[in-house]
């Protein structure tokens, strides 16, 4: 219960939940839950709602002069935690993987994602691990699939590390230059949601579509 609270809290408000590591931890040691929660949204298949996009921009903000964190430091960390999050899930799938998908445990790869990854592979290949940094879920479960076969590993690290330079510089940079206009600041949760529904956008519209696919495939069937 107490874990479900904080995902909640970090998804509503994760700039109270920064300055309260700032003020608990301190400038060094700050770093490492923030480095965390990302590593862990991007390696562990099973934490794909984990708050990606939303902490990284909360970040950019307390980045700014002033704000306790360290611009170059903050995205250095994740830059380390991007790519070394999907490395790890990469492998995960790599030895994993088949036992994974076969046990049904991880309720969250379900068969119309897994569809829609091998489209992604199929039409744009490497590209699909920079595409998806970018959509919530998909960039969680991407270089999963990617183990199990879909690309070499040394192409892998290539994208990945695109992939994730792109997405942390993006969202942190955004943070940092515009966190400190007094509209952000008075609006900030009402943002945070904003950056949460955009990110989450294309997931919805590729879930509808497959829905509405999977009806007319069942009416052409009748």
């Amino acid at each position: 219960m107490d874990f479900i609270n904080f995902i909640v809290n970090l998804l509503h408000d994760p700039r109270t939940i920064i300055a309260g590591w700032i003020a608990t931890l301190g400038p060094g040691l700050v770093y490492t839950p923030l480095f965390l929660v990302v590593f862990v949204e991007t390696g562990v298949v099973v934490f794909p709602f984990l708050p990606g996009d939303s902490l990284l921009f909360a970040a950019g903000v307390f980045s700014a002069d002033g704000g306790g964190l360290n611009i170059f430091a903050t995205l250095i960390v994740f830059y380390a935690a991007a790519i070394l999050g999907n490395t790890s899930n990469y492998w995960i799938a790599r030895f994993f993987g088949s036992r994974i998908i076969d046990s049904g445990e991880v309720k969250a790869l379900t068969p119309e994602r897994m569809a829609k990854l091998d489209h992604f592979f199929a039409k744009y290949g490497g590209l699909t691990i920079i595409i998806t940094r970018f959509m919530p879920f998909f960039r969680t479960f991407a270089p999963f699939v990617a183990g199990t076969g879909h690309m070499n590993f040394g192409k892998f690290t290539v994208f990945n590390a695109i992939g994730g330079v792109a997405w942390v510089s993006l969202f942190v940079l955004v943070g940092y230059f515009f966190g400190g206009i007094p509209f952000v600041q008075e609006h900030f949760e009402v943002i945070i949601l904003g950056i949460v529904g955009v990110s989450v956008l294309p997931a919805l519209i590729g879930a509808v579509k497959g829905a509405l696919a999977a009806r007319a495939k069942k009416k052409e069937a009748k």
